[in-house]
């Protein structure tokens, strides 16, 4: 079986390619790194090591790469030839790969009844259906109809902590433990891909929200809460009783309306947030508060992982979320001088004020609870 998985890096590796490798996969990686793309070709295999206290080591083989920037056409034959494509490249590339992926799907239903399913592994909700829906917009209807038969872009929802990290033996990666990637059985086409590790579901939602909303709010409260109190690294910040006090607090409120929405049962829950927190705890990763925190503009978006919680709260629960809300006051005073997004919000707030950037990069409007809760949080944290 072949599998072409978009996206060389840590997560392509450590991740995807390690789960495809042990479910009997020849993996093609498809990636613009020249530098990574030839280590692959030239050893065939990589290590991934867990972060754990025995080091657990794996050889992962049967693995090659193409550079989409100059063999284009390679990729193209090798979609055309594949029992699978995933992706773990970024939101904000998924467009870029479109034109690729169209390509080879084309090229397919010239040579191979065979369905295929194309999964976007990124950390965000719909990555497949937006991969669909830019390779749509360069069919056409009678295209689309033929696309529909024999292509199939499950949504999925994955969770595993993979560090920044510099190491020796550039193809080696270092992964937490933990992992769970969940995918939405209703849009295969054809039969399910046999990966182990995958737990197929019908409805992706509640999961997906569930892994953001925990996973995702966590580890970014972590990093500004922990830049805040200065201190360099999650884990570290996470041995300190008060930084831990506020992520496992906001966690309890997104938690509540999880449950309340979903119906999660509320001591299952209970136990996967601290099961979260003790990953953030994991004294064998070292990830930088100003890594996780990075971009924060995109974190306090009105629909992603501090903002979208709390609204929910409010929705569901009735009250404003207190936690939820420092926590997004501490993503407005995360003034890193390297992340440009960062400095833009510190232009903004020194421009225009603070209720001008709440309403800018919120999209909240200023009548709202949630708003004014957030110019609170803010002063007192300024203080």
């Amino acid at each position: 079986m072949l599998a072409v998985h978009f996206g060389a890096g840590n997560i392509g590796r450590g991740f995807i390619g390690n789960l495809l490798y042990h479910s009997g996969y020849e993996t093609c990686f498809v990636d613009v790194n020249d530098e990574m793309v030839e280590l692959l070709n030239e050893r065939q295999e990589y290590r991934v090591v867990l972060a754990e206290p025995n080091q657990g080591e794996t050889i992962i083989k049967n693995v090659r790469a193409i550079n989409s920037a100059t063999n284009p056409e390679d990729v193209i034959s090798a979609i055309a030839e594949a029992d699978l494509v995933t992706t773990a490249i970024g939101p904000n590339i998924l467009p870029f790969i479109a034109e690729l992926v169209t390509e080879g799907l084309r090229s397919r239903l010239n040579t191979s009844d065979k369905p295929l399913n194309v999964i976007a592994c990124e950390n965000m909700i719909g990555g497949s259906s937006l991969l669909k829906e830019k390779v749509y917009e360069k069919l056409s209807e009678e295209e689309k109809g033929r696309f529909d038969e024999r292509f199939g872009f499950p949504d999925s929802a994955v969770d595993r902590i993979v560090p920044n990290q510099v190491n020796e033996d550039k193809l080696m990666v270092k992964v937490e433990p933990f992992y769970e990637w969940v995918v939405e059985e209703p849009k295969i086409v054809g039969e399910k891909p046999p990966v182990k590790g995958i737990t197929y579901v019908k409805d992706l939602v509640p999961f997906i929200e569930r892994k953001l909303f925990t996973v995702n709010t966590g580890h970014a409260l972590a990093a500004y809460f922990g830049y805040y109190y200065g201190i360099d690294t999650i884990n570290r910040a996470m041995e300190d009783s008060q930084i831990l006090e506020l992520v496992k607090g906001a966690l309890n409120e997104s938690g509540a309306f999880l449950v309340a929405k979903y119906g999660f049962d509320k001591s299952e829950h209970d136990n996967y947030i601290e099961k979260i927190l003790g990953r953030f705890s994991n004294s064998y990763i070292v990830d930088e508060v100003t890594r996780v925190g990075r971009s924060p503009i995109r974190k306090i978006g009105p629909s992603d992982r501090l903002v979208r919680p709390a609204t929910l709260y409010l929705e569901e629960i009735g009250k404003e979320p207190i936690y939820l809300l420092k926590g997004i006051a501490a993503a407005l005073l995360y003034d890193v001088e390297a992340d440009e997004e960062a400095v833009q919000i510190q232009q903004k707030i020194k421009e225009d004020g603070l209720e001008a950037a709440i309403e800018k990069y919120t999209e909240l409007k200023a009548d709202s609870p949630l708003f004014k809760g957030i110019v609170e949080q803010y002063t007192q944290l300024k203080k």
